[in-house]
């Protein structure tokens, strides 16, 4: 299998550390939307990362369908847990995660992509507002679960809910167009730290 895409994308690295977790091997082949585009067009006309290429020639795109994938058909197990209602929070924390990398995606496209004076100042207002909620659920998820004294959302093992927090806040932290204090969100700073600090995410190193 090969996993298309710069670890620069949150989407990307969310699925590749998904995959060292499971103990997938995968090949990485780093191509850009931007700099690559007829390239990856030529693998996917969509050029839409992550693409994950399969060995019988097929492709997947959408970094949530990939780990379904992942999961059912090739790992045999879940990184979820498996109480009815922890699953159902787990889902609702990735949500979250997940709109935070997308805003801020949404962000990067805005202000890279569009010359200064066609930019929507409405439009990126309404972003970093959205962008601004995500990150308050996201520091409250975390907070409530330090009270709890696990040092995961679920216990001692990660699910997809920790790996998507954690990457969400390191890609926004990163990222220049948007600013952030890590002081106004402490829990989940000390969080993605000490998920970033794991093997497995310091075999996916975010890339540009």
């Amino acid at each position: 299998m090969q996993l298309i895409g710069y670890l620069d994308s949150p989407f990307v690295r969310r699925v590749a550390i998904s995959m060292q977790f499971l103990g997938i091997e995968y090949e990485h082949r780093e191509l850009s939307i931007f700099r690559n585009f007829e390239e990856f067009r030529a693998i996917n006309p969509t050029v839409k990362v992550p693409t994950l290429v399969l060995d019988n020639g097929l492709f997947l795109i959408d970094s949530t369908l990939i780990i379904d994938y992942l999961e059912t058909q090739c790992a045999g197990r879940r990184l979820m847990p498996g109480d009815s209602e922890a699953y159902a929070t787990a889902l609702q924390y990735v949500g979250v995660a997940m709109v935070g990398m997308e805003k801020v995606a949404q962000i990067i496209y805005e202000t890279t992509q569009r010359p200064v004076e066609r930019q929507h100042a409405p439009w990126l207002e309404r972003l970093r507002t959205q962008l601004g909620g995500a990150l308050e659920l996201m520091e409250l998820i975390v907070a409530e679960q330090a009270g709890g004294g696990s040092r995961w959302l679920y216990g001692e093992q990660l699910t997809h809910a920790d790996i998507s927090l954690a990457v969400a806040w390191r890609f926004i932290q990163f990222t220049e167009c948007v600013s952030f204090d890590p002081a106004d969100f402490p829990a989940l700073s000390s969080f993605s730290a000490r998920a970033e600090a794991l093997p497995q995410f310091q075999a996916c190193p975010p890339t540009s």
